[in-house]
This record gives structure tokens, sequence and C-alpha cells, in this order.
């Protein structure tokens, strides 16, 4: 029976078109060889691919090499998302692409454990193959459906932002052939996919002719995977990269389940045993031929200050940076690549690439920079030199400071695609890395003008070595390489060079006094006086000359926006400083200080500087400039970049502090700020202690007397704002409940001592406060100060994810 059995299982697989040979069915077809050979069928429009290494790992990427243009939707030209270590396994006539699970793992040479592993968590079948012919082992298969196939996820990324329901439409796609390549070690194909829909939303509608129709074009890469001459390095929290894991269930018990590793380059000496010299193959990245002229001069100068770093690790010539060819796919994995990528509204730059989820390894570094960017930077330096006087030369140094950020901006964002993550502790230590966001160093001379010669660092800084040392520098055989590293990080701590990321500096409660973005100097109170006064004498210049001739006068709109929120982020880390922690990411045993509540006085005086930020003198725009702002005209309409009116077409200058003065006031009453506050008094008497912030804010706000005029006008929108976010903490959930009671405590004792305005408030809180709901906030338009949001980095906790932060 089973003899019979296999008799008729061979003559049923052997049957039909699978007997015919390959090279008889593809005569014709144009064969494009590689690593994966695919055959083009000019005839049919299909695209057939012969496989021939069963259950071999390598890695598939699809990604977007023509994008969409709108940076809300982040369907970027260039975007890579998350790469695929696959095998095509074969059972009879079908062929599956198998991705395998490379986040759990039993590394053992018992086989029986690695399968307990394997079988306890899914793999992810992405294609099934009905094979087509065969000679041999080899097998050819219809790929056309696969090619056309929305893998990068526009579909998923148009509904998840509301833009409308869209399907592919196999009838308007097409294999694009000019950038459909074969290698021996990477097959490329290109495609151009349709996606039909209905119901377009607003950002589809600003950037495509058609909106239910909306053509872009898909990159699959197949790679062959890397040798294993690569070795890991350790991941160490105070050594600033971005982190490679998973789980090994064959660990030892009194061991950690996790390992994790650091995303770098594969990079090694000709002469391994030599303290210096020249790399076996050097790094080399390439700048986009179709940036301006200045443009990409000045990326090819900030991406090569990272040869420096290398020297530091030992390295001559070991990176590099050149223009790319014209007649180089930006795609190819066998690149390093500096995209200039156009989008309609400013957005996200970022550093990303291919890295091999096995081991953690970068592969390809691909960085997409924003060319709103530095358009953007140029509103805010002309802001604040009003340059275009009848015989000024400030545009020069608008311009200068504009090519200084983009050259910090290419060495950032070429610093992800190495391996490195932000570190926002860095401006607090003489701006020791380019991974920092910098925001631009404005003087104020003795004459009380701004300058911008020195807006922005040349080159990398001593941190940047640092990191580099700990995740390039190759060790004679036999050194002892963990202490090695250790000792790295030691000298550096002492030194006073350590590192403090993402998650300790973002949110707005966040505690770290010294790690913020978009921040400068050691001394985040003194730093946000002094701007102060730089945006006080800004403001006092600012005028016509602020913009070019025959622009309308309604853009002196747009230009003001930077310059009056100059100061939002220096406020933003002068707040930290209030209710602050300030620690590091000490291991036992480094002798690093743990912990330190911030001193009492220090965080007294950053009360009182948040405070001068909401004081009518601050947030009131002069007369001179009021008198200059009309409405926009025709063709020129507000935008996303226009300050909030609450007073139709006209400007609306209490609006615009209400939007400053909500973000002030979302530090001051943050319910995880006020809960440390709480707890720190607590600890210790003489720390500030919430009911004494809140009695501040009042002292300094609702209680003070008013001025007359418009400045009396702001002060009340103002105290409304505050008195209306204390009230939002008094239903704060989830919160700490001590919050809420000392709200309610603060209330009950100085309902009494109220404006009368503040009183209606507090009679309809009083009602139910459990339905209280504060009113809206404006909102000012987006800063950072060029975006909400900064960097997208290389890899997630798995080592094939992208994490999203932004750096606009």
């Amino acid at each position: 029976m089973l003899v019979a059995f296999l008799g008729m299982l061979a003559s049923t697989s052997g049957s039909g078109a699978a007997e015919d040979a390959i090279s008889k069915f593809t005569a014709g077809m144009q064969k494009i060889d590689g690593f994966v050979p695919l055959y083009w069928d000019d005839n049919t429009g299909k695209t057939w691919m012969e496989i021939r290494n069963w259950n071999q790992e390598f890695l598939y990427v699809a990604s977007l090499p023509a994008g969409l243009g709108s940076n809300d939707i982040g369907l970027d030209r260039g975007l890579i998302p998350q790469g695929h270590l696959v095998v095509f396994e074969r059972a009879g006539s079908r062929v599956l692409l198998i991705e395998k699970n490379t986040q759990f793992r039993a590394l053992t040479g018992n086989s029986m454990a690695r399968r307990a592993v394997e079988d306890s968590f899914a793999s992810s079948a992405l294609w099934g193959f009905e094979v087509k012919a065969r000679e041999g082992d080899r097998v050819l298969v219809d790929a056309t459906e696969f090619f056309e196939h929305d893998f990068v996820g526009v579909v998923a990324a148009l509904s998840q932002t509301k833009q409308g329901s869209y399907r592919v439409d196999l009838s308007r796609c097409a294999f694009y052939l000019a950038q459909t390549k074969g290698f021996p070690d990477n097959t490329e194909a290109e495609v151009t996919l349709t996606f039909a829909g209905e119901q377009a939303g607003e950002w589809v509608r600003d950037v495509t002719p058609t909106p239910d129709s909306i053509t872009v074009r898909e990159h699959h890469s197949f790679i062959r995977l890397p040798d294993d001459q690569y070795k890991p390095r350790s991941f160490d929290p105070r050594a600033g990269y971005i982190p490679f894991a998973y789980r090994d269930y064959a660990t030892p018990l009194e061991e950690d389940l996790d390992k994790r590793f650091i995303c770098r380059h594969r990079l090694s000496r000709r002469e391994p045993t030599a303290e210096t010299g020249e790399p076996v193959k050097p790094l080399v990245y390439y700048v986009d031929g179709g940036a301006p002229d200045d443009v990409r001069k000045a990326l090819v100068e900030g991406a090569s200050w990272w040869a420096e770093a290398f020297e530091a690790a030992g390295f001559r010539n070991a990176f590099q940076v050149r223009i790319l060819p014209p007649d180089v796919d930006p795609m190819d994995v066998r690149y390093n690549v500096i995209q200039w990528v156009h989008r309609y509204t400013r957005g996200w730059s970022y550093g990303n690439g291919v890295v091999d989820p096995r081991t953690g390894e970068i592969l390809k570094g691909q960085v997409t920079l924003g060319s709103l960017r530095y358009r953007q930077d140029y509103l805010i330096f002309s802001a604040l030199l009003s340059p275009f006087g009848p015989s000024s030369n400030l545009l020069d140094q608008v311009k200068d400071a504009v090519y200084m950020r983009l050259r910090q901006l290419a060495a950032h964002e070429v610093g992800h695609t190495l391996g490195l993550a932000h570190n926002f502790l860095a401006s607090a230590d003489h701006h020791a890395s380019v991974m920092d966001y910098p925001h631009a160093q404005v003087s104020l001379t003795t004459g009380g003008t701004l300058d911008l010669s020195h807006a922005y660092e040349t080159g990398i800084g001593v941190w940047d070595k640092v990191a580099i040392r700990y995740g390039y520098t190759q060790f004679a055989q036999g050194t002892n390489e963990k202490q090695e590293l250790t000792k790295i990080l030691v000298d550096a701590a002492r030194q006073g060079h350590i590192f403090i990321t993402d998650e300790d500096s973002r949110p707005v409660g966040s505690a770290h006094p010294k790690s913020h973005l978009w921040d400068n100097g050691s001394d985040p109170v003194a730093e946000l006086e002094r701007l102060l006064a730089v945006r006080r004498a800004a403001l006092a210049h600012f005028g016509e000359n602020s913009i070019p001739d025959g622009q309308p006068m309604s853009k002196l709109d747009e230009t003001l926006v930077p310059l009056y929120y100059l100061h939002r982020y220096q406020t933003e880390a002068a707040g930290k400083i209030l209710g602050g922690l300030d620690y590091t990411y000490a291991l036992r045993g480094d002798g690093q200080v743990v912990t330190t509540i911030v001193a009492p006085e220090a965080q007294r005086r950053a009360l009182k500087a948040l405070l001068d930020t909401v004081k009518p003198e601050t947030l009131t725009i002069p007369e001179p400039i009021l008198k200059l702002i009309p409405p926009h005209p025709p063709a020129y309409t507000r935008s996303r970049e226009s300050f909030p009116s609450q007073t139709g077409l006209t400007f609306d200058p209490v609006a615009a502090a209400e939007a400053a003065a909500e973000f002030t006031g979302s530090l001051l009453f943050n319910p995880d700020r006020d809960a440390r506050l709480i707890e720190y008094h607590a600890r210790d008497a003489a720390n500030p202690g919430f009911d004494e912030v809140i009695t501040a804010v009042a002292r300094a706000t609702w209680l003070a007397p008013a001025p007359n005029g418009l400045a009396g006008q702001v002060k009340t929108a103002v105290d409304l704002v505050l008195f209306n976010q204390l009230l939002a903490l008094a239903n704060s959930q989830p919160g700490s409940p001590l919050v809420r009671s000392a709200v309610a405590g603060w209330l009950a004792k100085n309902k009494s001592s109220l404006p009368p305005y503040l009183a209606q408030v507090v009679s309809r809180f009083d009602k139910d406060p459990s339905q209280f709901k504060s009113p809206a906030a404006v909102s000012a338009p987006p800063g950072q100060p060029i975006g909400d949001d900064e960097c997208v980095e290389m890899v997630g906790a798995s080592g094939t994810g992208i994490s999203r932060g932004a750096d606009r």
C-alpha cells in the first residue's frame, strides 16, 4: 500500500505543466540573473521566479522607492519597513515563503530543545507559490501576484491615518524593469502599484492629482545573509546604542533570559594586531545627487565628521562620503544612502536601514532628510535677524546658519545608521554629541543686535567618539573585551560624559533635569532667562524687514510664529528642574551616582522662570507688529504654520498668548511632576511641595493685578488657561489620588479669593466635579523647532523593526 501510494504521489506531482523544463518554459523571456533569478515575460506581463536554495535563510525587504509625499501619512520616498528572515519551503507542487521567528531562540546543540522553541512560537507564511516548471531541485513559480502585493503597507497606513478606504487595483499595476536587477548576493525587483479608493482624506487630496487613484512604487529585495564571521557586541545601557535583542530559552537559570546586543556595521582592520590601520572594507555613504548643489555640499561635509570618531576607534580612512552615481538604485542593499526627500509639509528626517535579524549587523544605512527642513530653518533665522532691509548683510548670516544646521543634521541621522541612539544629555555637556537635538545658539550683542555666526557646533563631540569606540574598536586576540568596553564607559563617566536617551527626555512629565530636546546650556533656567532676552530683542526689531520685498504682508504671520514661541523648548527644559530627579543608567559597582533629587533652591528658581513665561509683558505682542499683519489674501491661505485665531480672518494676539500659556501650564500642572512634588516634599520638607507651586502660580497670575489694554486681556486669557489646567488635575485619570486631593484642598482654602471670572468656573466645577470638562485650549503651530518629534530609530527591541520617534 505504501509503495502504491508513493507511486501515485509521484505521478500526481510530476503531471501537467510542472514536468516542463525551466529552460523550455522560459524560452524567449528576459532573464534577470542574480541571487534569486527572475524571468520577465513581455508578452503576458508576468514575472517568474526560479527557486533553488531550499530551507536556506535569507533576508527579504520590501521598501518604497517612490512615495506619497505626505509627512502626516508617513509613506516617504526611501521608506524601509521591517525586514524578514525567510526561507523557501516546498511541499509537493506548492512553495511557501516562511518568515522565521527570530525573537525566540534556543542557542544549544540540543536539536530537540531548538525544536521545542520553534514549535512554541508561531512563524509567518508570507506567500504561497504554485510550481509551474522544474529541473532537478530547481523550480519555477509565478511571482507576479507576490510582487504586486502591498508588502510595504500602504493600505494600512492610509487606513490608520483615516485617509480613506483603498485597495490594490491590479489592472493599474505593472513591473518596473528599470529598477529590477540581479546581483550575486542580492536581487532587486520593483513594481508600480496603484491603489484605488474612495472618501480620500485631506492629506491624500493635498498630494495626489486624482485622490481616488494613488500610484507609487514598491521595491522587493532578496538578500543573501552575510557569513558567520561577524561577532555581535554586548549592549550596555550606558553606551548609547540602539538595542538588538532576543530571548534565549537555553539560558542557564542564573542568567538573564533576554540577550541584548548593539546594532552596528561590520568593520575590521587589515592588520588586526595593529592599534590603528586601514579597514578591510570602509564604510561608504552616498549623498543623493538630487539635492541642490549647496545642500549636497553641506550634507557631504556633515556626514564626513564621523571619520574622526572612527580614527579615535583605531581606523584610518574607514568612513567615507561620496555622491551617489546616477546609475545606482538608492534602494540597493549594497549602498548606504543619504536621500533628499520632498514632502508637502515639513516633517521628519530619520536614519534607519536594513539589519541582519540574527545578529544585529547593519547591512545598509538609509538616511531620509526632508527638504522643507532647511526652508523652515531659514524662516526661523529670518524672524530672528529681520535680514531684508535695504542695506542689510544679515541675509548671508541667515544662510550660513541654515547650512550649519544641515551639516549637523546629516551627521545626526548618519549616526543613527551607525547604530547610535539619541543622547539628549549632550547639550548640558558642552554639546558633547551630534546625537542631541540642538537649538540654534543665538547671541545677543552688547548693542542689542542678534548674532547667528555660531548657531551650531562644527564636528562631532566627545561623546560621539566614546560611543564609536565602544561599538567599533577592534580588540587584539586574547583581550578581555567586556573589561575594555566597561573601561571606555567608566572613564567617560568620570570625565562627566554620560548618556540619557528618549524615554527619559521626551515625555512632558519626565524627571531628568539635564536631558531635553532643543535646549542649550548646562543651566536650563539661566538659558531660559537669556533666551527670553533674545526673544525681546528680536521682537523689537521684527517688522517689514522680516520678509522679502514683494511678499504679502500676511506672511509675517508665519514668520512671527517661531520667534514668538522661541522659548518653548527651553521652558520645557527649565520645567524638568521642578520636581526633578538627577540619575544615570548606573550598573551595580560602576561607581556612578544613582539618583539625586534636584536641590530645593534650584527648583524654586525654575518655578520663578516658568512663571515669567506667562506674564503679560512676555506674551503681549507689541502694537507696531499687530498693525503689520492683515488677513491672508487669496492663494496665501492660513495653514498649520499660522497662529491660532478666534477672531475669524484677522490676526488674534490673545489666542497666540493662550497657546503659549497652555504649554507652560502643561509643565506646571503635569500629574506625574506634581505627584513627584508631593513625594519629594514628604521625603524632605525643604523641597517645594505641590501646594506651594499652586500658590506661586496663583500669585503670579489670577491673584496679580491686571494691566490695562490688550495686556489685561492677555492676562485674563492666560489666567483661564492655567486655572482650567489646574481643575483638569482634579479629574485626571489615571493619576495620583494625592494630586487630585491636593487640588481640591487648595480650592477649598482659596475659593473666596478668586476673581469673579474664575469663581464662575469653580461654581460650574463644584456642581459635579466628575463631569466638569475644561474647554479645549488653542494649540500653537508645530514646533521642536522644526516639527513635533524627531528621529525614527533603526531597529526595535527584536532587531528587525522600526521604532518611530522622528527628526523634524
